[in-house]
């Protein structure tokens, strides 16, 4: 199975539009979002997305319960500030990150094989153990000036980092 993976959309509707469009075209079957959407106002911009979507709060959404409230009315799940996900086979940790210890201990803990998380805005994946640990970064752009996404193959157990400003082609 394909995931899209994201994070800090930070109120960018048109960036938000641009991930949806791609992550369609990537022919994504599930997306994970690792928070810090911000506004309500955002919601409608996701709703384009063919795949079934779960996220997490950020640190930055000031109305969680009305957040919560839209993205019901369009069949996407908001957990809290933590998910785990199965997938495949596969245990996927889901949260932002902004607790540092809390990161950490879930990916030394050795009990899931991937673990998703954004808030530092940076795009990078790694192995730590039997872990793969994928920030996709921003989609927002606006601390790294870099807009991107993930894509988590859950067949592969493999990530790959896409940068939204680039074509999608296929």
């Amino acid at each position: 199975m394909l995931v899209g993976l994201m994070a800090d959309t930070h109120d960018n509707i048109h960036l938000i539009d641009r991930a949806v469009e791609r992550l369609n075209q990537e022919e994504a079957q599930l997306v994970l979002h690792a928070g810090d959407y911000i506004s309500p106002f955002t919601v409608p911009h996701f709703q384009g997305l063919k795949a079934e979507m779960i996220g997490v709060y950020g640190n930055n959404e000031a109305e969680r319960t009305l957040l919560r409230r839209r993205f019901q009315e369009i069949g996407v799940e908001l957990r809290g500030l933590f998910a785990e996900i199965r997938c495949d086979g596969l245990r996927i940790a889901l949260l932002h990150g902004h607790e540092g210890e809390l990161l950490s201990s879930l990916i030394g803990s050795g009990a899931y094989d991937v673990v998703v998380h954004g808030h530092t805005h940076r795009a990078e994946m790694r192995a730590v153990g039997g872990t793969l640990v994928i920030n996709p970064g921003e989609v927002c752009g606006y601390l790294t000036g870099r807009c991107t996404l993930a894509l988590l193959d859950t067949e592969a157990v493999e990530g790959r980092i896409l940068n939204l400003l680039e074509t999608g082609a296929r």
